[in-house]
């Protein structure tokens, strides 16, 4: 996707509302998630991504996408790249989670507003909601993300490598 001013804002907020399910992925095998993407068994994928997001998110709020990628090279650490499409109501991302031995990254490839406004800055608040409101935990006494929710998940902060949005 071609970066705007509204991409890092929009990267930041998917990272957030993603990160407990890329915590979850990362605690299967690489091994495993290479496997299955280099015999192309995306099914198996698939059932994988979604129990991961089923704990968090409504059911067919996060799926498998297309396929991914991985890169394993003798004596480096293996890194999985895992397609996803993420349809909260009114919203679909197209993105790719990247997953590593201590880390995860998500990259936005894509975004369609069913209803868009002409306020990109509107748009990043909607994206912002959706993503709330297909959360199972909704209800905060502030009705906002959680501050710490990315210290809940082994210490995660978001920053930037190689113009992706990071967290650990």
């Amino acid at each position: 996707m071609k970066k705007c001013p509204h991409s890092t804002q929009r990267e930041k907020i998917l990272a957030v509302a993603i990160s407990p399910v890329a915590t979850e992925l990362r605690l299967l095998d690489a091994s495993d998630l290479i496997s299955l993407l280099r015999f192309e068994y995306y099914g198996n994928l698939s059932d994988l991504v979604a129990s991961a997001a089923e704990l968090f998110f409504h059911p067919g709020t996060v799926n498998f996408g297309l396929g991914g990628n991985y890169t394993l090279e003798w004596g480096g650490k293996p890194e999985v790249v895992l397609d996803l499409e993420i349809k909260p109501r009114g919203v679909t991302v197209y993105a790719q989670l990247t997953l590593a031995e201590d880390h995860a990254g998500i990259e936005i490839n894509h975004i369609a507003f069913q209803d868009p406004s002409a306020d990109p800055d509107e748009n990043t608040v909607f994206l912002e909601k959706s993503l709330r409101e297909a959360r199972y935990n909704v209800n905060n006494r502030l009705g906002r993300w959680p501050a710490d929710v990315l210290s809940r998940q082994s210490s995660i902060h978001p920053y930037w490598i190689e113009e992706r949005r990071w967290f650990s």
